[in-house]
């Protein structure tokens, strides 16, 4: 069950558009943060999908595009065969699927946080790097909704 905090504001929640906008920008950010550990070459559709989370984050464009690229890079991680470039992959599409809900920035992190662990990276000193990442207006939403999935990766 979501948690109606993540509610955006324009669907009846008390999620303001800077909260979202924010959690966006967390999301794509612990997904960018793994890349270097990226095995395979980028495909488009992720580099599409970052981009589009960013022009979203900006006001740019409409959450139906935000949709249909993270369908996309969803896409590209069912081509992966690497466990670290399907994370990764499937982080960057939970990232861009924020727009529509904002809770995804939390599987974003979820990825980043496996993908860290497949490449042999710390998910403890990642995890602490994604906590460094939260704005004051968005810390106590993410820190009190992390899910117990993290518990099994880390």
């Amino acid at each position: 069950m979501r948690d109606k905090r993540f509610v955006a504001a324009h669907r009846g929640g008390p999620l303001e558009t800077r909260q979202h906008r924010a959690l966006m920008a967390w999301g794509r950010n612990c997904a960018k943060h793994v890349l270097p550990l990226m095995p395979d070459e980028l495909d488009q559709r992720l580099i599409d999908a970052i981009a589009v989370s960013r022009r979203w984050e900006a006001g740019e464009v409409q959450t139906g595009v935000a949709q249909k690229a993270s369908v996309a890079a969803h896409a590209a991680a069912r081509e992966y065969r690497s466990g670290v470039s399907v994370a990764i992959a499937r982080s960057i599409a939970q990232a861009a699927a924020t727009a529509h809900f904002a809770d995804h920035c939390l599987v974003a992190a979820f990825y980043a946080l496996k993908a860290a662990k497949l490449g042999e990276v710390s998910a403890e000193l990642e995890r602490a790097w994604q906590d460094d990442q939260l704005g004051a207006d968005i810390r106590d939403l993410v820190l009190q909704n992390r899910g117990t999935r993290e518990n099994s990766i880390a």
